[in-house]
């Protein structure tokens, strides 16, 4: 299979190595990240076993073409997007929260909103939503950062309490997430699609906040299909998503949810296949255009002798 499972480079300037779930970031001369997206996929902060043919450019290729369409709205980390499943980008401070944006009430929100709370992160919601329904306006339900485990729900009121974020970038970060969601909108209606929800990560760097990591990815965000929206939503059906929920979903009817004792299910490579496939059609869907695959042979020396290349001419 034509897969990037893991990368083990020695490159130029290399001053360290992280391997997080899907990525495998390089530090470069204490300046730089060059970030290889893999093929490996994660669901329940599990890395299941097999890997995923093009899912890596997929998803690569979806946050540099997005990055570049916000480019306007904030500055971002990409210096150099050199190989498909490759983005070099200068290092920032990250701050220690995510900032997630809902315009509808899905996912986590739903499922605190119907355990009956009315408040998610410290905004208000108002009585007889259903699942689904677009909320007045969009929320900012901002998540520490963690380190280990899962991301906890935090309020604006605590982040400031707390001294996590300067008030006044604070305040920064809230307007670039507004007008990001914006802007992400305006492009996924024109794809016949809502965006739904999404979370966004901002660093510093020589005291100018940057936007970092991937956007608008179904990895990072959640769609609905446009059409039929307002047909399911009074008829009480689930909306047609475009988002990583189908592995999710599929993980859950063969008894696993990355709970202890749960075995991955056998990943076949028929089932191999229909996840590449299913992100590729992701891929058009959200960006309009035709997803043109890498070159195939041996991936992993492309990659690198790409990053090699983009190195010496940082």
């Amino acid at each position: 299979m034509n897969a990037i499972k893991e990368t083990h480079f020695n490159l130029p300037g290399q001053t360290s190595f992280y391997k997080g779930k899907v990525r495998d970031v390089y530090t470069i001369h204490h300046n730089y990240l060059a970030m290889v997206v893999t093929d490996r996929i994660s669901a329940f902060d599990v890395v299941l076993p097999e890997a995923i043919p093009y899912k890596g450019q997929v998803l690569n290729q979806i946050a540099a073409k997005f990055l570049q369409a916000t480019a306007d709205i904030v500055p971002n980390w990409v210096v150099s997007v050199p190989d498909p499943n490759v983005t070099i980008g200068r290092i920032c401070v990250p701050f220690k929260v995510e900032m997630v944006i809902r315009g509808y009430l899905a996912g986590h929100a739903w499922r605190e909103y119907s355990a009956g709370k009315r408040e998610v992160c410290g905004v208000s919601l108002p009585e007889g939503l259903k699942e689904n329904d677009k909320l007045p306006q969009p929320i900012i339900t901002p998540t520490t950062k963690a380190a280990v485990g899962h991301d906890e729900d935090i309020s604006r009121e605590e982040i400031l309490k707390q001294g996590i974020v300067e008030p006044a970038d604070y305040e920064q970060l809230e307007k670039y997430t507004r007008a990001l969601f914006e802007r992400g909108t305006e492009i996924a209606v024109k794809q016949g699609l809502i965006l739904v929800d999404t979370k966004y990560e901002f660093g510093k760097a020589d005291g100018t906040i940057y936007l970092i990591d991937e956007i608008h990815t179904p990895d990072s965000s959640r769609y609905f299909y446009s059409e039929g929206y307002n047909d399911r939503q009074q008829s009480g059906e689930p909306q047609k998503q475009l988002s990583k929920e189908f592995v999710r979903k599929w993980l859950i009817e063969n008894g696993f949810q990355g709970k202890v004792g749960q075995t991955v299910p056998q990943m076949t490579a028929e089932k191999i296949q229909s996840i590449s496939e299913r992100y590729i059609e992701l891929y058009e869907q959200i960006t309009g255009e035709k997803f043109v695959k890498a070159a195939a042979g041996d991936v992993i020396k492309r990659v690198e002798e790409n990053i090699k290349t983009a190195i010496a001419e940082l």
